[in-house]
């Protein structure tokens, strides 16, 4: 293993970077080229087909199967003309990757010769094997139908020479399979909400769309290093490896200069994802060396969504053709910033107006604190539920360490706007206020423009903070489906504001006069979700105190975490608004306990096989080694001198023979933990099982694995190093 150690090193000694050719000096000549987007398809639509699909995308319409067929040959001339000889339907299943089948355009004709045939059938409706895909007890193995159908809010694309037509995924019985479908139904869901509320401010608003800004962070590894560990390999993430004397300490690789060989990866990958119409726009290093970040615009969220997987798959595939490989686990390297995906979410409305954003006017602002504040309060409300959202084996490894957010769920909204809350508070009354009492307060929140301009600081430290003109999810982790916690927020958002508006009603009911029966409600949710602000550094073991006085979760491991998923109030919310029904909800509970043994399990037998196959191997081999030269000593010297210049040799040796009976000892013990545990046929138990039994051994054979590192001579250790991975160009 050594021997590809250093083979590896080489390897990498010899990378130059890959000249990228850039299509265009203006993004603006190719952007979307690959998409069928607006432009394409007024260029290759019949004008009836193209306000059927228009209205489909805006209004939720249906598109009739005459309709579909003339859409779909007009898709597949345009496909045809950048090349495309396939098409399949990109779907997004609960693996957490996307998925597709690829078919060909071409169909065999009675003369023995063959035509290209797409139609409407193929274009809004395909079959799957819905058992082969994670479906939580809803598909049997010999149940295995299942079905894909067109999502026309998201525009069909071309890669490489695929038509790629996004979707959903359902059940033979129509439960929803993948991430998309939920999402779809909780946007909807949030839209009704939304305009209902703005309707007290603007009878011009018929339509509020969520808005998604995701922010990628992942690690960059040359692929001969990944390959010579297998624990990259096989987990996404370092199980062992010996923190470096140089790590981020520095802090000199954020927003450094990058790399040449990363500025290539780089250009080449957004040239990829222009074409796919995915408009990212900003890219630099991140605090841990070979860390980076890249961000897009923000979009409509369900497109976001899309984009981002979609993106996540081009940089895969684009960092091959560089000799890179891409680490998009939430925490790959011990004692260095883990990667997260930062989601920035805030409302639209159809009149242009960002509703998490203050106007001009007392009543533009009264209606972004109603927003705003209602968001808070849904947080507030669903603290443990968004923190299931976010809960995974990878990101358990990240919450809390190294600038990465607490697994408390709290939210920041900066000195200036808590006072502004604060004020609200004091100042509303229950009863009716005074002729006085209105002007002041709504003197106070017409200054709100004034003081909002770069009124908050970025508080790193905390899960959900305010940013200015919208909200930042910072707990998500990188290699999650933004889908998941979007899915939640918009759902819970929603369910404040149909609350919320159900409230203002009764008191207008009762002749309180509209602002000020708005103020009081606001007031109540002020009061009501006071303990989830926080203003303060949540790595401070002082907050986990002052958290727990305030009576806030302090969930630390997904096993735990995602129990909310399947709580009543989860299951009345989903079910009452058509976002998911208590079967779909426990399917996905279950798979998600699944996916977190299984990522365990996987990473508990890596680690016995390094530990046993190499590891211990190497460390008998150099202590062997050790041993020879004491008894070389021992021949050549007299008992005095023998024994005062071999006595670090013998402590060496018998530190060796201490770690090895450590790890090997251990290591049995896991195993035999990860039997017992893989006995268990109930999903929740065996979960807390591998949670509580088998991960608890990790830490701690880690340790003493790390110490013989430190140990061993340099050119025997089997693993390439965190100073040779983390620092090569």
């Amino acid at each position: 293993m050594a021997f590809h150690r250093f083979k590896a090193l080489e390897t990498v000694l010899s990378r130059v970077p890959v000249n990228v050719t850039m299509p265009s000096n203006k993004v603006s000549e190719f952007f979307g080229e690959n998409v069928f987007g607006i432009d394409a398809m007024r260029e290759y639509l019949s004008e009836e087909a193209f306000k059927s699909v228009m209205s489909a995308m805006e209004l939720g319409t249906q598109i009739d199967r005459k309709m579909a067929d003339q859409v779909a040959a007009s898709m597949k001339a345009w496909a045809n003309s950048k090349g495309a000889t396939h098409y399949t339907h990109w779907f997004q299943p609960l693996t957490g990757a996307t998925a597709e089948k690829h078919d060909a355009f071409f169909e065999p004709t009675e003369n023995g010769r063959a035509i290209e045939r797409f139609g409407g059938t193929q274009l809004v409706q395909q079959e799957s094997d819905a058992s082969s895909f994670p479906n939580g007890g809803i598909r049997n193995t010999f149940e295995a139908r299942g079905y894909t159908a067109w999502d026309p809010t998201s525009p069909a694309f071309v890669m490489g020479k695929t038509l790629c037509i996004p979707t959903i995924f359902v059940s033979y019985t129509g439960e929803a399979l993948d991430f998309k479908t939920p999402l779809l139904k909780a946007l909807h869901v949030l839209d009704n909400a939304a305009v209902d509320v703005c309707q007290y401010f603007d009878k011009n608003v018929t339509k509020v769309i969520a808005t998604l800004g995701w922010e990628q962070e992942y690690f960059l590894v040359d692929e001969a290093l990944y390959n010579a560990r297998p624990d990259l390999a096989m987990t996404g993430r370092a199980l062992f490896g010996h923190s470096p004397a140089k790590g981020q300490q520095l802090e000199d690789h954020y927003f450094g200069s990058i790399p040449d060989r990363a500025t290539s990866f780089m250009r080449d990958f957004e040239v990829e994802s222009l074409k796919l119409g995915i408009p990212v726009k900003t890219r630099h290093n991140e605090v841990a060396p070979n860390q980076f970040e890249c961000a897009p615009v923000f979009e409509e969220c369900n497109l976001a969504v899309d984009h981002n997987q979609l993106l996540m798959d081009v940089m895969e595939k684009v960092a091959r053709r560089h000799n890179f490989r891409v680490l998009l686990h939430e925490k790959p390297f011990a004692g260095v910033n883990g990667s997260g995906k930062h989601n920035n979410w805030s409302m639209s409305t159809n009149t242009g107006k960002n509703l998490l954003s203050p106007g001009k006017t007392p009543k533009t602002n009264l209606q972004f604190l109603t927003f705003f504040i209602n968001t808070v309060k849904a947080v507030h409300d669903n603290a443990d539920l968004l923190r299931a959202s976010i809960a995974s084996a990878n990101n358990d490894h990240r919450l809390g360490a190294n600038e990465a957010p607490p697994a408390i769920m709290s939210v920041f909204l900066g000195t200036q706007l808590s006072n502004v809350l604060d004020e609200l508070e004091t100042k509303v009354k229950t009863g009716k206020m005074s002729p006085d009492e209105k002007t002041a307060l709504k003197l106070g929140v017409g200054k709100i423009p004034d003081i909002l301009l770069d009124n908050t600081d970025r508080n790193r430290t905390s899960p959900f903070a305010f940013t200015g003109n919208k909200f930042e999810f910072r707990a998500v982790g990188s290699s999650a489906n933004c889908a998941g916690p979007m899915t939640v927020l918009n759902a819970i958002v929603a369910e404040q504001l149909v609350n919320f508006k159900k409230e203002v009603d009764q008191l207008m009911k009762k002749n309180v006069e509209k602002d000020e029966a708005i103020f009081q409600v606001l007031r109540k949710c002020i009061i009501d979700s006071k303990k989830i602000r926080f203003e303060g550094n949540g790595y401070g073991e002082e907050w986990v105190k002052e958290a727990a006085k305030r009576g806030l979760s302090n969930i630390k491991t997904t096993p735990l975490a995602l129990s909310a998923f399947v709580s009543p109030k989860t299951i009345d919310i989903f079910t009452r608004n058509g976002i998911m029904n208590e079967r779909e909800q426990h399917a996905r509970y279950d798979i998600y306990l699944e996916t977190y043994t299984k990522k365990i399990q996987i990473e508990s037998r890596v680690m016995a096989d390094l530990s046993l196959n190499h590891i211990i191997p190497t460390a008998i081999k150099y202590q062997s080694s050790l041993i020879e030269n004491v008894k070389g000593l021992k021949e050549i010297m007299n008992a005095s001198d023998f024994k005062k210049n071999a006595s670090i040799q013998l402590g060496m040796i018998t530190e060796i023979s201490d770690h090895i009976n450590f790890i090997k000892t251990n290591v049995d013990a896991m195993t035999e933990a990860r039997k017992s545990a893989n006995k268990v046929t109930d999903v929740k138990k065996q979960a807390a099982l591998y949670c509580d039994k088998v991960k608890a051994y990790f830490e701690s054979i880690r340790y003493h694995v790390d110490k013989l590192e430190l140990i061993i001579d340099d050119e025997s250790w089997p693993l390439p190093k965190y100073r040779e991975i983390l620092f090569t160009k």
